[in-house]
């Protein structure tokens, strides 16, 4: 016993040395941090640049030997790289709020803890908000796996010159919460309508008499439940802690993996970081064969496109508005040449931004 307890002390001690050693590292870090800043300012260079922490991301990610797993990697170095930016200046981001929505929780995983997250109520505010300056970023949600694209973030990128600087993408785990924990006093389910449409099943085998009712956001959900105890919520852990509500029941959703796809938008597009994605709008008139026209230069020169959608024009009968990823980076020749090929066929062609491919946590 007096053998595996001087062991332990030594162990201990090992880990002590080993956290010093972390420590003085991270305030060298921070010091360089702060003379990159100061060239930064002195250049007029932007202080958040994406595709250098894609970089930093992908190289840890890779020469990571374990034990420490790389989901964890990410995370640590994520809250040190937003430490190290608000030593340089504080990011401000807006997202769809109140707190505790998918969209702050994908906030988190791009922006971290030491960044200013600010939550407005419509998903046009976050456009606004960094349309006037008083953010730097702002967070929408624009894809689920299962219920496809979020239309108000299509329609906003219509009429906004904003542009694409990453993509977030998010796992999204579902859970029942209310003030008991008990499933018996559930007689009315609170959600977003995408969250309930992700949960029918569950919901129609577990509580098939309740009334379902839909709201602006899982986390107004859960504000709601607070005040009714015949009342549940569909929304996230993080939202059970933030509102003292009780979990019913952890992952409900009806399809495992479910991942929600979120983008930054800003003001400039990243440079190249050899894994991109472009997203573009282009507009036509229906006719017999115009699709094929359209993805026939992208075919021709191998662009794999990863998703299309249309949604009729608004202002204009029988004209539809085509949201398209493709991989690649607007700067690569083929990509160029395919969009300019694309703009002989069509009434208008957007390119909504090129930016390093997301990386799932």
């Amino acid at each position: 016993m007096s053998d595996n307890l001087t062991k332990l002390k030594k162990l201990r001690h090992e880990i002590d040395r080993v956290d010093d050693s972390m420590l003085e590292l991270l305030n060298k870090r921070a010091k360089l941090v702060i003379d990159i800043g100061t060239i930064k300012k002195e250049n007029n260079h932007a202080i958040h640049v994406p595709e250098r922490e894609r970089e930093i991301y992908q190289r840890l990610l890779n020469n990571n030997p374990g034990p420490f797993p790389n989901t964890a990697v990410k995370n640590v170095f994520r809250e040190i790289m937003s430490t190290s930016l608000s030593l340089e200046k504080p990011l401000r981001a807006a997202f769809l709020g109140p707190k505790a929505t998918f969209t702050h929780m994908a906030c988190l995983q791009y922006f971290g803890k030491s960044s200013e997250l600010i939550p407005v109520k419509e998903i046009a505010d976050v456009f606004d908000e960094v349309e006037r300056d008083r953010v730097d970023y702002g967070v929408v949600p624009i894809e689920n796996t299962t219920e496809g694209v979020v239309s108000h973030t299509f329609d906003m990128f219509v009429s906004s010159n904003l542009k694409i600087s990453a993509e977030i993408m998010l796992e999204i785990s579902l859970s029942l919460l209310n003030r008991t924990g008990s499933i018996l006093d559930v007689k009315k389910v609170y959600s977003h309508s995408h969250a309930i449409a992700e949960c029918r099943e569950w919901l129609k085998n577990n509580l098939p008499n309740a009334v379902l009712v839909e709201t602006s956001s899982t986390a107004v959900a859960a504000q709601t439940v607070v005040d009714d105890p015949d009342a549940a919520a569909i929304a996230s852990e993080n939202a059970a802690e933030l509102y003292d509500l009780k979990i019913v029941e952890k992952k409900i959703e009806d399809h495992l993996n479910n991942l929600t796809r979120f983008l930054v938008v800003g003001k400039t597009s990243p440079k190249k970081t050899g894994s991109d994605k472009t997203s573009i709008l282009f507009s036509v008139k229906d006719s017999p064969g115009i699709l094929f026209k359209m993805l026939k230069p992208f075919a021709e020169r191998g662009i794999n496109l990863t998703k299309i959608e249309s949604r009729p024009q608004k202002k204009k009968a029988w004209e539809y508005i085509f949201f398209l990823d493709m991989d690649g980076h607007i700067s690569d020749e083929k990509v160029s040449d395919a969009l300019k090929e694309l703009e002989t066929n069509c009434s208008f062609v957007k390119v909504l931004g090129s930016y390093p491919k997301g990386m799932a946590k």
